[in-house]
């Protein structure tokens, strides 16, 4: 066996008893708790920021999609400039490879009108190509409302905000009206069901119904829709495959003369995504102060353990025993302290994510953070980066207070024992 690695060993795991007992054992748990608790906090901090940032823009795309398609004159409005959709330009979109799928789908301005009550809503019009997954993750009361490609549905979804202001209740009707070049056009809706995603800047102002309405309303042609909502494989690519289907759309034109318009869903919520890129230099800093935190602990322990072994240290230079093997021995030492520190850590942090993520104990208000729970999104490549780092940067550090041990002198040491 290594002589160091050996040597190493029986500072660390031999265990004094009676008379002889040692200060090391407090700062051994010392050192220990400082690397577990920087790398709990470390692992927590990363599974709770990625799983906040893929909550939060799950709900975006959830309403918005990854990448939209419009006219070029409608910019962000509600009352969009229509445009035609043929087999063509599905055609092109689907034949990109990162493209997953496509839905369409149009929106109107509107006022909700009861006995009592009024509130502004957009009615966001879709066909029978509408991907209900994610509205069903969110529906609170009823059921979803069902499209049919040729007969028109008068059943609605409402937020629980929408229902709240207007007292209205599943199965309940009630009227409302568009406004078509100073025409004021009334349709009645059933409720079919109530959502609630707790994105409240959407839920206050949508409601989801059959696009036939808005396309009736506006006097649309069938294959008219205001945007075409296009979902990707992987968020990774979005910049790349916007930049992509812009410029191969960039120069063709709708049957009506539009010009296509690409954008991203950063571009569409720029305040929200840039909300969403802070939280990550949150999390360096919060890594570097527990890399710092850690680190000085171990410093402090390592020298503490070299000290109180500084006549052994006398010894064994006296037996002809190099400065550096010496410092090897100790640097194992150090390294035996730092993965028991890091074994200890990772549970804490499992242990952590997996009670937040199937009880929801930490709660958030939904208003600020769009999210009633804090969310963990733990991976295993996450966790094992940040351990081996850790442990990289931590021996690292270890190497400068080894030099110490140059610094002993054996006729000196050994009188002291």
């Amino acid at each position: 066996m290594n002589f160091e690695l050996f040597l190493a060993k029986r500072i660390h795991f031999t265990k004094d008893n009676g008379d002889n007992q040692r200060v090391t054992p407090p700062i051994i748990r010392i050192a220990v708790a400082g690397i577990a608790i920087g790398l709990a906090v470390m692992i927590a901090s990363v599974a709770v920021v990625v799983g906040f940032k893929k909550e939060v823009r799950n709900k975006v795309i959830g309403f918005d999609a990854h990448i939209q398609l419009s006219s070029f004159d409608s910019n962000n409005s509600y009352e969009a400039t229509p445009i035609v959709v043929g087999d063509s330009l599905s055609e092109a979109l689907l034949s990109n490879e990162g493209v997953s799928r496509i839905e369409v789908f149009a929106t109107k301005i509107g006022v909700i009108k009861t006995e009592t009550d009024f509130q502004g809503i957009v009615l966001k019009g879709v066909d029978a190509d509408f991907d209900t997954t994610f509205l069903k993750k969110h529906l609170v009361e009823g059921q979803m409302i069902h499209i049919d490609p040729v007969t028109t549905t008068n059943q609605v979804l409402i937020s629980r905000t929408t229902a709240n202001l207007l007292r209205l209740r599943c199965g309940e009707s009630f009227n409302a009206f568009f406004l078509v070049d100073r025409d004021v056009r009334p349709r009645r809706f059933q409720i079919a069901g109530i959502y609630d995603t707790g994105f409240s800047d959407y839920d206050k102002i949508f409601a989801i119904g059959d696009i036939k309405h808005i396309r009736r309303i506006n006097g649309w042609d069938e294959d008219m829709v205001s945007r075409i909502a296009i979902f990707i494989h992987n968020f990774s690519d979005l910049d790349i495959l916007t930049d992509d289907l812009y410029f191969s759309l960039i120069d063709k034109q709708d049957r009506l003369g539009n010009t296509y318009y690409i954008r991203s869903i950063k571009e569409l919520n720029p305040m929200i995504f840039n909300w969403l890129g802070i939280l990550d230099s949150n999390v360096w800093i919060i890594l570097g102060l527990m890399i710092v935190v850690s680190c000085f602990t171990m410093i402090s322990g390592l020298l503490i353990i070299i000290l109180e072994r500084t006549s052994m240290i006398g010894v064994l230079k006296a037996l002809g025993q190099s400065n550096f093997s010496i410092r090897k021995v100790f640097l194992h030492v150090s390294f035996f302290l730092i993965t028991k520190g890091m074994f200890w850590g990772n549970i804490i942090a499992l242990i952590f994510c997996f009670l937040q993520s199937r009880f929801h104990w930490f709660k958030l208000d939904p208003a600020t953070y769009y999210i009633d729970s804090v969310p963990v999104d733990l991976s295993w490549m996450s966790i094992l980066l940040i351990n081996a780092g850790s442990l990289g940067i931590s021996l690292f550090m270890m190497v400068a207070p080894s030099y110490l041990i140059t610094k002993i002198e054996p006729a000196k040491s050994i009188r002291f024992e």
